[in-house]
């Protein structure tokens, strides 16, 4: 019987079929502009809803899943890095579809295409706002309508990150591996004649982050201050389009996950475990020239935006201007890149 089940490998969520996520901290884009990728400051802790059954909301345990913490404006990027196999990662915030702008589905879509290709799509970093650009992932409460849940549908129920993982259908996943064999041996071959080593570096995954960058709570569970996903500045991202047939691809997911955000005194209340610092301040960062990144793929198709996420409003225009001084990275700095252990994470109902 194929395994369904989810699992945490430290911070890093491994779903069936082979997909890899790790939810990493990064600096908040000035929500007027064009930015290069802004860096990795580090994972996102992650942790299993059923460990903390006692001090989780009720509707948190009938969901299951995961939960992780999150500032107030905070901003997040999804790394793919470590992702085994080929797999059609759909990936929902407030259950509405951040390639599309559609309603959550259990079935994979072309037209809009609803879902992103891994390993081809190394990370996603917003909404995809088309013409190789997406919009920053922001955390902002439920209930001020700030959220692309709220702006989409016209309400707030869900909140969160949803994750659902396709796998190539049986037949070209076996031709995928096998193409895969065949790649590897010749590799091998032409180390021992002497004629090179591995067919060409690795693709980055995931922006490198900087460097230097359990007691269970006893309190009854409450309702906790919920979390989702709203958007702010705009940054030079692609969303690839799909170069395979849909019907290559499982007609049904292998698994999902939903990712509940909560606050950083929640966090404490459920867990027993002191929330990551403040975010960084991304001023004293540029300042001390450290790096961020630009990535472009001459090779691939970027999506066309949609209109449902074409007409979400930042974060600032519900919470206010954001009086963080911006300064922008000196040319130098941004840098180019490219032309399961533990216990499985319980699925819900949502």
């Amino acid at each position: 019987m194929t395994d369904t089940s989810v699992r945490i490998d430290g911070n890093r969520l491994l779903l069936p079929g082979g997909a890899s996520v790790r939810f990493i901290r990064t600096l908040r884009l000035p929500e007027t502009g064009t930015h290069p990728l802004p860096p990795g400051l580090g994972e996102f802790p992650v942790r299993r809803v059923a460990d903390y059954a006692g001090t989780v909301p009720e509707a948190w345990r009938a969901r299951g899943g995961v939960l992780l913490p999150v500032y107030l404006r905070e901003a997040m990027w999804l790394s793919f890095a470590g992702t085994t196999e080929p797999a059609a990662l759909q990936v929902g915030v407030g259950k509405v579809c951040a390639v599309s702008g559609k309603p959550w589905s259990d079935r994979l879509a072309r037209d809009p295409q609803n879902y992103v290709v891994l390993p081809r799509q190394p990370w996603l970093d917003g909404i995809n706002s088309g013409t190789g650009t997406v919009r920053q992932f922001v955390a902002v409460p439920l209930g001020m309508g700030a959220t692309v849940e709220g702006q989409v549908t016209g309400e707030e129920v869900w909140g969160g990150v949803q994750l659902q993982a396709f796998p190539l259908g049986y037949a070209e996943l076996a031709r995928w591996r096998e193409e895969e064999r065949r790649r590897a041996e010749m590799a091998r071959r032409a180390d021992r004649s002497g004629g090179g080593g591995a067919f060409g570096a690795p693709m980055p995954m995931s922006a490198p982050a900087a460097p230097g960058a359990a007691a269970r709570g006893a309190a009854r569970p409450r309702s906790a201050p919920a979390m989702g996903l709203g958007v702010g500045g705009s940054m030079r991202q692609e969303v690839y389009r799909d170069e395979r047939p849909l019907t290559d691809w499982a007609e049904r997911p292998a698994g999902r996950v939903f990712v509940h955000l909560v606050t950083p005194p929640e966090w404490r209340r459920i867990t027993g475990e002191a929330p990551p610092p403040s975010p960084v301040d991304r001023a004293a960062y540029t300042r001390a020239g450290l790096p961020w990144y630009d990535y472009f793929d001459q090779d691939a198709l970027d999506l066309a935006p949609t209109e449902p996420l074409q007409e979400v409003k930042p974060v600032g225009d519900w919470v206010g201007d954001d009086h963080e001084p911006w300064q922008a990275p000196a040319p130098q700095q941004v840098r180019p890149l490219k032309d399961a252990p533990g216990a499985p994470v319980e699925d819900g109902d949502w």
